[in-house]
């Protein structure tokens, strides 16, 4: 038997308070197996130890919301007895060590937590942050996450609909890796974790226990040194073709009345599964370790209950159903094994060689899991911008911006990826949110990835109302209702007081923006130590919560697009222009500046303005419509020419100056066309709804022109649209081909 020293309890990343804790709970030294649950139980990536008592500040409920926090996924009601099932979940530091396999099981992992719910799996959306593009892990990172992603999601048969990828050199050591996953269910066939009916079997089912991913949880709750690559035995290896037959076998199973609870085997495997599933039903659990399917031999309990071997399943049946059950996964060529009992002791017990190897309170593990109210401080509030350059070639800048990292075309990433399986997308990648039909229904779900980091850590209040708004703002432009928002909270290390507050300001402004705008946080996830001491690599992250949102299509064929649809039609801003820069693109990629306040989010206009665009496109008034967000006004105009292969003659005026016109990133502003025989009753419209809108000129052929008094600013539609394709396939080697 392993003796337990402090080395082997500092190895599991317990503190000696935390041990102390472990000693109290027990009464007694834990044995090995014991001390490796605790580890995993009471880690960041399960216990949410250093965030819990924050996230409580989220407006998590809604008349729309079926199921909040706290399960597999979140749940809103889309009417007619049907409901959309979805969440976001991290796989940063996986993805980082291996990024093929760590992106891979990251989409895995979060189709198990919607299918889990009784959700057929209908859409992926991703969120994605790299390094400086010129670091020399760059390209082999890129490469890996996005051939995971494909490579995974292709196989299982479900769409990957779009994402968001930004570049930063806060990311050269820690790259963030974010998977997006909706599903939709029937109301009455949601399936939830809760255990119960003591003596009831627990079944395991699904693939068999290996050694992959053992200690992987932990391994993601700490930050990354200098042995990051030794750390790869941690990382699990998927299998997209597993996953379909288990969603099948799942569904099927699900379509019959012998499920009582049902649980994924995520992060820490069948430990976090089992000890979630009692917990949750206020039972005890009894496991037989002899009967675990495993894939090696020799396995000890230990290994069985750390490893995170992908494609697992645990669930609780009503007693004398197993064999039903089991015929079905058999059928579907899958492992099922009774390995348990529900009891009615509030313990985990495990058997292995018919002795007690594991014998523990739930409590502790889970309800009781250590809290911290961790010391923070609050980010100083920026400085405005001073001393603003001016823009002294619109045309040219504008070339500049279309071709750099965070706004050039991500074709090369999303052309790796099915979009259209299932036959039922309907706005492919590249809009403000994809949309993809419900199935035999004329209703549309909208789903949107948002945040903009730079905002946040300049100020994390205004950045975390700006990541909510600017979801909710992609979701209206395309006419969707906003139902609802999953986040996936990327920060740094938690235990240094300026990144606590990070954490704290972002909740803050994000819980401010769903209030206003009736946008719960229904699902989620918290990965924190997102920071490197690796050579070449940077300390923290930019505080990163990335926001993923879905929103509701009556009908969605009315849905907007972002693409000019014919020449002469009339182009407006709707929405007030405040022309700040702080923080801008325009700024940073112009002149290498990273200064001044973000621009300020009013959320009450946003609810306004969102609400009014949103009518409008029901209506039938706007041909095109574009939210403004990266490079102001000018970059959103230039998207929607490129998306239509029609160009744009323009005209404001410029009392600030053209890059505070045209540049600003001034929030809760869309831009969209409108055709003459719409154009009176659409100002009568925006009138009486106490909405600014501006006229800025019409749609024509070929070119983007911007008026001035002195000159006119021309660029070319051919010109500013091989400036905007070339930056990602010349950085991965790849020719461009007509």
């Amino acid at each position: 038997m392993t003796e337990i020293t402090d080395q082997i309890v500092a190895d599991h990343g317990l503190s000696p308070e935390e041990y102390q804790r472990v000693l109290a709970a027990l009464g007694r030294t834990p044995n090995l197996v014991e001390l490796g649950i605790f580890s995993v139980m009471w880690s960041e990536h399960c216990s949410y130890k250093s965030s819990r008592i924050h996230l409580k500040k989220l407006p998590t409920t809604g008349p729309q919301v079926i199921c909040g926090p706290g399960e597999n996924a979140g749940i809103v009601d889309i009417g007619d007895g049907q409901c959309a099932v979805f969440k976001m979940e991290s796989h940063n530091h996986p993805s980082y060590i291996e990024p093929y396999q760590g992106a891979a099981t990251g989409v895995g992992g979060i189709l198990r937590d919607v299918f889990t719910m009784g959700a057929r799996p209908v859409a992926n959306m991703n969120a994605l942050r790299f390094g400086r593009p010129d670091h020399p892990k760059m390209r082999h990172l890129i490469a890996g996450v996005v051939h995971g992603i494909g490579g995974y999601g292709n196989c299982v048969g479900v769409p990957t609909v779009g994402g968001e990828t930004n570049f930063h050199r806060a990311y050269d050591g820690n790259i963030l890796v974010n998977a997006m996953t909706v599903g939709v269910a029937d109301t009455d066939k949601i399936f939830y974790s809760a255990a119960s009916g003591v003596g009831n079997p627990i079944v395991y089912v699904g693939s068999k226990t290996g050694r992959d991913g053992i200690h992987g949880a932990t391994m993601a709750s700490a930050d990354f040194g200098e042995d990051a690559d030794a750390k790869r035995p941690t990382v699990q290896v998927g299998d997209p073709f597993t996953e379909k037959l288990l969603i099948e076998a799942c569904l099927e199973l699900m379509a019959t009345d012998v499920i009582v609870a049902i649980q994924d085997m995520g992060a820490a495997g069948l430990t976090s599964s089992s000890v979630e599933m009692a917990s949750k039903g206020g039972v005890g659990i009894e496991l037989v370790m002899d009967d675990v399917p495993q894939r090696e031999e020799g396995m000890t309990p230990y290994e069985m209950m750390l490893s995170e071997s992908q494609e697992r399943m645990l669930m609780v049946l009503k007693p004398g159903r197993e064999g039903e059950a089991e015929a079905i996964f058999r059928k579907w060529d899958l492992d099922f094994a009774v390995i348990g009992r529900v009891t009615d002791t509030g313990r985990m017990v495990l058997k292995w060689h018919s002795e007690t190897v594991c014998d523990i309170p739930l409590g502790p593990l889970a309800d009781e899991a250590p809290m911290y109210d961790r010391p923070w401080v609050a980010t100083p509030k920026p400085k405005a911008l001073v001393d603003a350059p001016e823009c002294t070639d619109l045309a040219a800048d504008l070339l500049t911006l279309m071709a750099s990292p965070d706004l050039a075309s991500r074709r090369w990433i999303w052309e790796q990826y099915d979009h259209m399986v299932g036959a039922d997308t309907v706005q492919r990648p590249g809009g403000d949110a994809a949309v993809v039909r419900v199935h035999g229904t004329g209703k549309g779900l909208a789903i949107a990835t948002d945040c903009t980091p730079r905002y946040c850590f300049a100020d994390p209040i205004e950045g975390g109302k700006q990541a909510i708004a600017e979801t909710w703002r992609n979701l209206t432009a395309v006419g969707a209702q906003p139902l609802g928002a999953t986040d996936c909270m990327n920060f740094a290390n938690p235990q240094r007081p300026e990144i606590m507050g990070q954490f704290v300001g972002c909740i803050e402004g994000m819980a401010e923006a769903c209030r206003a705008l009736d946008f719960p946080i229904v699902s989620g996830n918290v990965s924190l130590y997102n920071e490197s001491k690796a050579t070449g690599g940077g300390s923290a992250i930019l505080p990163t919560p990335a926001i993923g949102g879905v929103g509701l299509l009556a009908d969605w064929s009315k849905s907007a697009t972002i693409a000019f649809k014919g020449t002469g039609d009339v182009l407006v801003v709707i929405g007030e222009r405040r022309g700040d820069l702080g923080q801008s693109l325009w700024l940073r990629e112009l002149h290498g500046r990273e200064d001044g306040a973000p621009p300020r989010v009013d959320l009450a206009a946003e609810r306004r303005t969102g609400d009014f665009v949103r009518e409008q496109i029901t209506a039938g008034a706007l041909t095109a419509v574009h939210d403004v967000s990266d490079g102001g006004l000018i970059v959103a105009v230039a998207e929607m020419a490129l998306a239509g292969d029609i160009g744009a003659m323009l005209s404001l005026p410029t009392p600030r100056g053209l890059a505070a016109t045209w540049f600003a990133e001034d929030q809760g502003l869309y831009v969209a066309t409108v055709d003459d025989a719409h154009l009176l009753a659409f100002l009568k419209a925006s009138t009486a709804a106490g909405v600014e809108v501006e006229r800025i000129g019409r749609t024509i052929a070929g070119r983007i022109i911007v008026e001035c008094p002195t000159t006119d600013h021309v660029v070319a539609l051919d010109q500013l649209g091989a400036a905007h394709e070339r930056f990602l396939p010349d950085l991965m080697g790849q020719t461009i081909t007509a």
